[in-house]
């Protein structure tokens, strides 16, 4: 299998999310991910699990998808940053690695020397990664941000599909959301970041933050504001179908479920879905022969086409639809995105075997190499790998020893 990675070492000082899913993102790829963990704590995202109650759904195994997910495929070191006695383990490290991937705020980078200059004087040829919720510069550098405050309040996703009625705010679909997008574009910065070294033979900073990252997710709207000089208006959605097309939107089938249509060419699309329908009448309709009548009683033709979907529940419109040329998707639930056929013909549910043994399946990152899925290793336990990644560096057994009584390492 083609991993483009191979060979790239990855020191990653980060937790949560947001940057450590562009190590499993990268381990994916084929770069062995060394992750440094809190000598005590470890990753902050272990604690999660405990204020979260995830350690329920375990069962009494190991298996945590909070884990798992951002984690998968890395080596975990247990390591005191804050104990000058752990210091020449670092510096050790940062000179055997490619990238040095951070998503500490500035202040703290400062105090236990990791900022760039520190990592540079070390490794001049390191490509420095830096996540953060609002950029390296301006008043908020230093400001700590998650994907629910960085990326959906301030980057405009909550503002896009909350109703402007609507008592409450809408929520991120998922957990992690903004954090697993920030991660795959993290990856793509430092591939290209190693691609220009390669070439050029600098080194990059890369710096991505989850602010940035919801502004690109929301780019459309953003352009169009400022393209007009001020807030968009506030256009009222009609209650079926779109303003000109009756074949775009949302609509409820008879048992609950709702399905996405998209046919973007009205005139193209209607006689088929009419004819699946059961209603080739309606193609002969004066109100609706031809894309420029059905787009001006568009209104009416959605009213039919909502009394026509809701007559119907959602395993018949499916089995309706299937082989149609028109674009359209059931709306489906987490369980149901983990079975769907297409994920699974192209291997981006992928199997892994657990620290327990057990067989797990996880969602794969997006991007393949020669059409070859990822294998996914499974995330480590904390600070498993201590022993084995410092006796790559060359440290003897007695300095492993006096390196945990001294309480440097775990």
């Amino acid at each position: 299998m083609h991993r483009p990675m191979e060979g790239v070492r990855v020191l990653e000082v980060a937790q949560f999310t947001f940057v450590p899913a562009a190590g499993a993102v990268l381990a994916d790829w084929g770069a062995d991910i060394v992750k440094i963990e809190h000598a005590e704590r470890g990753d902050a995202q272990r604690g999660l699990i405990r204020v979260l109650g995830l350690d329920a759904l375990a069962r009494g195994g190991s298996f945590f998808p909070i884990m798992e997910g951002p984690n998968r495929g890395k080596r975990s070191v247990g390591l005191a940053l804050e104990n000058p006695a752990a210091r020449p383990v670092l510096e050790r490290l940062v000179r055997e690695s490619d990238v040095f991937l951070t998503n500490f705020l500035p202040s703290a980078r400062a105090k236990l020397g990791i900022d760039v200059d520190d990592i540079r004087a070390l490794n001049p040829d390191i490509v420095y990664v830096r996540g953060s919720g609002f950029g390296q510069r301006g008043a908020e550098a230093d400001k700590g941000g998650y994907d629910s405050t960085a990326f959906w309040a301030r980057g405009g996703s909550a503002a896009g599909v909350t109703p402007p009625d609507s008592e409450s705010m809408m929520r991120m679909p998922a957990g992690a959301y903004g954090d697993s997008i920030g991660g795959m574009t993290i990856a793509g910065g430092i591939a290209a970041a190693l691609y220009s070294r390669k070439v050029t033979g600098e080194p990059s900073v890369v710096d991505v933050s989850l602010l940035g990252v919801g502004a690109w997710a929301t780019q459309l709207s953003v352009n169009m504001a400022l393209a007009l000089g001020g807030p968009l208006p506030k256009t009222p959605h009609p209650e079926h179908g779109s303003a000109a097309n009756p074949l775009i939107g949302p609509y409820r089938t008879a048992d609950g479920r709702w399905l996405e249509l998209a046919m973007l060419q009205p005139g193209r699309y209607w006689p088929e879905f009419c004819a699946v329908a059961g209603r080739p009448d309606l193609v002969a309709d004066e109100r609706f022969d031809g894309a420029e009548n059905l787009m001006k009683n568009a209104a009416e033709a959605s009213g039919i086409v909502a009394g026509l979907i809701a007559a119907r529940d959602h395993t018949e419109w499916v089995e309706l639809l299937t082989g149609t040329d028109g674009q359209w998707a059931l709306v489906q639930e987490p369980w149901e995105v983990g079975q769907d056929p297409a994920l699974r013909a192209n291997g981006l549910v992928a199997p892994l075997e657990d620290a327990d043994g057990v067989e797990r399946e996880l969602v794969a990152n997006p991007v393949q190499f020669d059409e070859t899925p990822a294998e996914l290793r499974r995330a480590p336990r904390f600070a498993e790998h201590t022993d084995e990644v410092l006796r790559e560096l060359g440290l003897t057994d007695d300095e492993l020893i006096r390196l945990k009584v001294d309480g440097a390492i775990t």
